[in-house]
């Protein structure tokens, strides 16, 4: 999974943790002692009530919800997969088992509006020194401007953004690179930032190539990108409960409801699979839904 597959180092660790829980699941019913010389007498049975245990939980763990119980359950499907393809067993016991399937959510997207609002009370923050809104304001603008992670964001160096080209190069989970477009509002932001804060954050420190820094001249933190955009919410009157990811969840919202292909979003938010991108276009149905009731002539009753 770290070579071959070159998954981030968080996803690594939660496998890990899965794996362990499998490891003392089979130990407590006997069928594992030894390691491989038992891998034979795992069957389907086994690894489904191993299922139903994470979704009931037990003295010592809560029960868990069905996202992670499924996250789990592809980690030993994985694990069995391997042992089939190493050779270490004959058959794979976890083919069958199938994830719980989570309920759907949809992202809480805000309107263009509610990030218009957003957007600009970052940049006329007067509670902030001037060297922090002009930090404030390019982040934010960024952040919607490109659909990033705010990991991704707060992991870029300072050649990683072309200014002249509009472009950014984003490292996204396991290390994925993508180009991506910086707009306009995006790309004003950034060069007001790097040519009047951004030289005044670096002088308070001892000289890093981060793009956002902090009021130490360090690189900026998620929690503190968190606080950002928090409090430019909070000047801008929006009560409703907001992240990063909110501004992400957005970017994607406006693009498909401006007409973009769910493939192009795909790539923009560095997704590996369409099927994680497609849950946005349910958040595009009430849109439409209101256009058929205010365009259509049969859509409503007289």
């Amino acid at each position: 999974m770290t070579v071959e597959r070159g998954l981030a180092a968080n996803t690594l660790s939660s496998y890990r943790r899965d794996l362990r829980r499998y490891d003392a699941y089979l130990a407590s019913t006997g069928l594992w002692s030894t390691g491989e010389a038992e891998l034979g007498r795992v069957t389907e049975a086994v690894v489904s009530d191993f299922l139903m245990r994470l979704r009931e939980g037990d003295e010592d763990h809560p029960p868990l919800t069905a996202s992670s119980a499924g996250r789990t359950v592809v980690a030993v499907r994985g694990f069995h997969k391997f042992c089939l393809r190493e050779g270490l067993t004959a058959v794979d016991p976890a083919a069958a088992v199938k994830p719980p399937a989570p309920p759907q959510r949809l992202p809480k997207a805000l309107s263009v509006d509610e990030v218009t609002r957003i957007l600009a009370a970052a940049a006329g923050a007067e509670a902030e020194p001037a060297v922090l809104a002009t930090r404030d304001a390019a982040l934010l603008e960024f952040l919607y401007g490109t659909g990033a992670r705010i990991s991704e964001a707060v992991g870029l160096d300072v050649d990683d953004v072309d200014l002249e080209v509009g472009a950014v190069l984003l490292r996204g989970k396991g290390s994925k690179e993508r180009v991506v477009p910086v707009g306009t509002y995006a790309l004003k932001a950034l060069s007001a930032y790097q040519v009047r804060g951004r030289p005044d954050l670096v002088a308070r420190g001892r000289g890093t190539h981060a793009l956002f820094l902090n009021a130490r001249g360090g690189r900026l933190s998620r929690q503190s990108a968190w606080t950002v955009l928090r409090r430019a919410a909070e000047r801008a009157g929006i009560a409703k409960e907001i992240s990063p990811h909110t501004l992400r969840h957005s970017f994607a919202t406006h693009l498909l409801d401006g007409g973009a292909d769910v493939r192009v979003v795909q790539e923009l938010l560095g997704h590996a699979s369409v099927t994680t991108t497609q849950v946005y276009t349910l958040v595009t149905v009430d849109k439409l839904r209101e256009v058929y009731a205010t365009s259509h002539p049969r859509a409503l009753s007289s």
